[in-house]
Order: structure tokens, then sequence, then C-alpha cells
């Protein structure tokens, strides 16, 4: 199994802003779904197509968009099984960073349900008895706690990515805090 890819930051490392750009891109489950698949090893259109289930026609689409705002690079073309040229890409881990914005934009509330149907996927796929944990609240925070959380949360996800071995077992996270509407 190759390395896996470590998280580039720092402590000091400030998010990038999403572009619309990186938003469009980043809209559509599956881009979430190729982004994880070629984070811990490159993959072709046509690996990821019959992984995914999906045509390698629609595939390449969200690939293209994610290679255009730097979340997928590719690399040098290789000899197939069969002999045929193929051209692998791998995740960039640009979206590690990404500010993804807290205003009330469309592309980003359809960014954060286009995260929670990928990671729903990956629910499925993992069968009917992977080790998990799962925990919901609902906390009431000021806004100097609820930085403090997302930072803690930040900084501790971080910590354990750096933390990551070759033969360790892949182990899918998801972080969404959302403030809620108040309800009568």
């Amino acid at each position: 199994m190759a390395e896996p890819t470590k998280l580039p930051t720092t402590e000091a490392e400030p998010r990038k802003r999403a572009t619309p750009q990186d938003l469009r891109a980043l809209t559509h489950p599956l881009s979430w779904r190729i982004l994880r698949l070629c984070l811990e090893k490159s993959q072709t259109n046509q690996q990821l197509a019959q992984r995914l289930g999906v045509s390698p026609a629609t595939l390449l689409r969200r690939m293209r968009a994610l290679t255009d705002a730097g979340f997928l690079t590719v690399e040098p073309p290789r000899q197939g099984e069969h002999g045929a040229w193929e051209r692998p890409y791998r995740a960039t881990g640009a979206t590690w960073r990404l500010d993804l914005g807290t205003d009330a934009d469309q592309l980003t509330g359809q960014i954060d349900l286009a995260i929670v149907d990928a990671h729903r996927a990956e629910l499925i796929e993992s069968g009917p008895n992977p080790s998990r944990h799962t925990r919901r609240e609902i906390l009431h925070l000021d806004a100097t706690t609820r930085t403090e959380l997302d930072q803690r949360i930040d900084d501790l996800l971080d910590e354990f990515q750096n933390r990551s071995t070759p033969d360790g077992t892949p182990v899918s996270v998801l972080w969404n805090a959302v403030e809620q509407a108040d309800t009568p």
C-alpha cells in the first residue's frame, strides 16, 4: 500500500478562500468520491468509473473540473494491464485547507450536501459491521466558543492525519457543524 498523503499544513497556515471555480468543481458528490479515491493512490478515469458505477464520460467531466481547479493532478501516462496507455490522476490535498465560505451562498450549500452524500456512500460501501463511532449533538455556543470548537476539531484532525501510517486502516471522518435556525 502506498504511503498515505500527508496533510500539508503548519499550525499558522491560513485557509485559502475558495474561488467560484473551486466551488463549482466541488458541488457534486462524485467530486468528493473521486478526491477520496485518488488520495491514496493514483487512479485512471476508467478505474474510477468502474469503482463508482458511472460512465467514464460522466466522470471525465468531474475530473476535468477538479484538475482545472487544482484539486487533481495528472501523473505521467503509464501502460495499463492490457498494454494500453492510460492517464492516472492523483488528489493534491488542496481541499484540506480550503475555506468554503460562510456566506449563505447556494454553491456552498450544495458543497455541504455533496460532502454528506459522498460520506453516505462510504458508509454504505463499508458494509453492515464496520468499526464505527457516531455521535450527534446540538450545542448552544457563543461566537468565541464556536470558533474554539472549530479550531480544536481542525487541530485534532490535523494531528491524526499526520499520524497516518501506510499499514493503518482507512477511516472516513466527517465533521460538519452548522448553525440551526431558531425554532418556535
